[in-house]
C-alpha cells in the first residue's frame, strides 16, 4: 500500500500526464494535489515539505509508477512529453511577448485592476495555434463598463478572438470584479488559478488568493507569493488616463445600460444554450465556457482513470 503522500504525488503526476505535461521536482511539489475528491472537505490540508517529496519518491513501491528523465516526473512510456513541453516552452515565450504589448494598453481601461494570463500559455504549454487566455480584474460595481471597452479596444485593434480566428488572438471568457468570488470551485480550476500570471495589478492577485482559501483545499503546497515576473508598471500617465476615463463612467446609469445591453446579448447567444456548457453573467463574475464539459470534468474523468490504471 502507497503511503498517502505517495498517492497524492501519484495523482499530481497522472492529472498533468493527461494535459501533456511532465513536472520537474519544484512543480511536483507546489502544485501537489489530493487524492481523491473525497478528501475535499472544506479544511485546508497542511503544507507537505519538499524534502518529504523527495523522501517519498525514493520509495521502492512508488517508483514502480513512474519513470524519470532530465528532472521530470511523468507516467511509464511518456518520455517523449519532455520533448513536447521543451518545444511548447519555446512557442509560448513567443506568445508571451503578444500578451505583454497588449497589457500595455488594456491597463489605461477604466477600473481594470488586473490582467493575468491564464491557460496553455501560463503553463508555457502552448501550440503555435493556441490563443491567449486573459482573466481580467475591474473594480467592483464596473465589471460591465469594464468588458464593453476591453472587447472594444480589442475589436480595434485587431487581437479579439471571434469566429475561426484564433491564433495569438486574446480570448476574453472569464472577468472578476475586486470580490474575487469564483463560481466554478473544483480541481481543475484550482489548476488554472495557480498557475495564473499576473502581468499587471499585483495587489489584486495577493488579494485574489486572499480571497480564494478554497484552492489551498486541492492545492495545499501552493504559495501565492508573486512569479518571478516583470510586472506592468502603473506609469504617471497610464494612472492619470485611467482616473479621467473613471470619472467619464463614474455614473451608474452607464454600468445599468451597459449590463443590460451585453445580458440581452448573451441570452441570445446560442452557445449559451449550450448542453454542458457554463455561462455566468452577475455583477462579480463573468464567464463564458460553453464547451465546459470538455474541459474540467472530462480531464478529471481520464484523471481517475489514469490513477486507476496505474495504482
Amino acid at each position: 500500500m502507497l503511503s498517502r503522500i505517495s498517492q497524492n504525488i501519484l495523482a499530481t503526476i497522472a492529472y498533468y500526464d493527461v494535459l501533456d505535461y511532465p513536472l520537474t521536482i519544484f512543480e511536483l511539489w507546489k502544485y501537489l494535489i489530493k487524492n481523491t475528491e473525497s478528501e475535499i472537505d472544506g479544511q485546508a490540508e497542511k503544507k507537505i515539505l519538499l524534502a518529504d517529496i523527495i523522501k517519498e519518491l525514493e520509495s521502492e513501491d512508488l517508483k514502480k509508477k513512474f519513470e524519470t528523465h532530465r528532472g521530470f516526473y511523468f507516467l511509464p512510456n511518456r518520455k517523449d512529453l519532455i520533448y513536447s513541453r521543451i518545444e511548447r516552452n519555446k512557442i509560448s515565450e513567443d506568445k508571451y511577448k503578444i500578451i505583454r504589448r497588449v497589457a500595455k494598453l488594456l491597463k489605461f481601461i477604466p477600473y481594470t485592476r488586473m490582467v493575468a494570463v491564464a491557460g496553455r500559455v501560463a503553463m508555457k504549454n502552448a501550440e503555435k495555434k493556441s490563443d491567449l487566455d486573459f482573466l481580467i480584474v475591474f473594480e467592483k460595481g464596473h465589471i460591465f463598463t469594464g468588458r464593453f471597452l476591453t472587447v472594444i479596444l480589442l475589436s480595434i485593434l485587431g487581437k479579439r478572438r471571434s469566429g475561426g480566428k484564433i491564433k495569438n488572438k486574446i480570448c476574453l471568457n472569464h472577468f472578476l470584479s475586486t470580490d474575487f468570488s469564483v463560481s466554478v470551485q473544483d480541481l481543475f480550476s484550482s489548476h488554472e488559478y495557480v498557475f495564473m500570471l499576473p502581468i499587471f495589478g499585483f495587489e489584486a492577485y495577493r488579494n485574489f488568493f486572499m480571497r480564494n482559501v478554497w484552492i489551498k483545499n486541492y492545492r495545499p503546497n501552493f504559495d501565492n507569493k508573486i512569479p518571478i515576473l516583470k510586472e506592468e508598471k502603473d506609469s504617471r500617465f497610464s494612472k492619470q488616463v485611467r482616473k479621467i476615463l473613471e470619472k467619464i463612467f463614474s455614473l451608474q446609469f452607464i454600468e445599468s445600460i451597459l449590463k443590460k445591453m451585453q445580458i440581452r446579448k448573451i441570452i441570445k447567444n446560442p452557445k449559451t444554450q449550450r448542453t454542458g456548457g457554463v455561462i455566468i453573467y452577475s455583477d462579480d463574475e463573468l464567464a463564458f465556457w460553453p464547451d465546459f464539459e470538455k474541459q474540467g470534468p472530462r480531464i478529471f474523468e481520464k484523471f481517475r482513470e489514469r490513477v486507476e490504471q496505474i495504482s
